[in-house]
């Protein structure tokens, strides 16, 4: 049974990862997307300190983490004292969701996630945005799951169709999207039903994780609060149902009255 269980989280960090100094190099110099670097605690060489410049230009990530975490996750046995976390799909641009709703001749309609780190959660919130017209998804640099296989899988596919943006600055974002005509919404539990509130319009829906929801700065960002009414006795639900509940909500109100 431990064996099966360190099985399991050993493989939580193989995904999608890349090895060695040669390697991450390239990807970079290639363009490659890439969600975020570990680099060993004590590596400060010429090489490693060429890979973290080049990074931190990019806008990626690098975490520094003790030599034991590193071996552990490695795959290769050979990782020179780096790994890298790549993209399976390439990221969007902001600009280029507004373009998409545009050229369809419609309200933009866009979900930003707010330090969404499970990739289940992710894949599931990308899958009801497509099936519910979402024009995108943002999604920040830190604190953030990114476009991984098992985010791909949980997705059904549907991260093929839907734009997903990664920004170095939610609230510069949102007060960007403020700009280009968009009203943002927050989901929270001391917000108004959101049965009552309207989300006609162009509009943004910011979701924060399940354990402590949309953070004070991002919550002021926004115009106004949703919340889901709840009558049983739980008092919050899945980041991904929530979110699914939301999109439909506005589907309706768009379509179907």
């Amino acid at each position: 049974m431990e064996r099966e269980n360190f099985e399991k989280t050993k493989k939580k960090f193989n995904e999608n990862q890349l090895e060695g100094r040669n390697a991450i190099l390239e990807a970079l110099k290639n363009g490659r997307e890439i969600d975020k670097i570990f680099i060993r605690k004590g590596n400060t060489d010429g090489t490693l300190k060429k890979i973290v410049a080049m990074a931190t230009d990019k806008g990626i990530v690098v975490q520094k983490i003790p030599p034991e975490k590193m071996d552990f996750m490695s795959q290769t046995k050979n990782h020179q004292g780096i790994i890298a976390y790549v993209s399976v799909h390439r990221y969007a641009e902001v600009a280029d969701i507004l373009n998409s709703a545009k050229e369809k001749g419609e309200d933009p309609f866009i979900i930003i996630l707010d330090e969404i780190t499970d990739t289940h959660n992710l894949g599931a919130i990308i899958r009801s945005a497509e099936a519910s017209g979402v024009h995108g998804i943002i999604i920040p640099k830190r604190r953030s799951a990114g476009l991984n296989a098992t985010v791909g899988k949980t997705s059904a596919g549907a991260v093929e169709y839907v734009p997903v943006a990664k920004v170095t600055n939610l609230a510069s974002t949102i007060e960007d999207l403020k700009k280009e005509g968009l009203w943002i919404a927050c989901a929270d539990a001391d917000g108004e039903n959101y049965f009552e509130s309207n989300l006609k319009g162009p509009i943004a829906v910011v979701i924060g994780n399940e354990g402590d929801g949309v953070s004070r700065l991002i919550k002021e960002k926004c115009d106004f609060i949703i919340s889901i009414p709840m009558f049983g006795k739980i008092s919050s639900l899945n980041a991904s149902v929530a979110g699914g509940l939301i999109m439909y909500e506005i589907v309706r109100q768009r379509k179907f009255s």
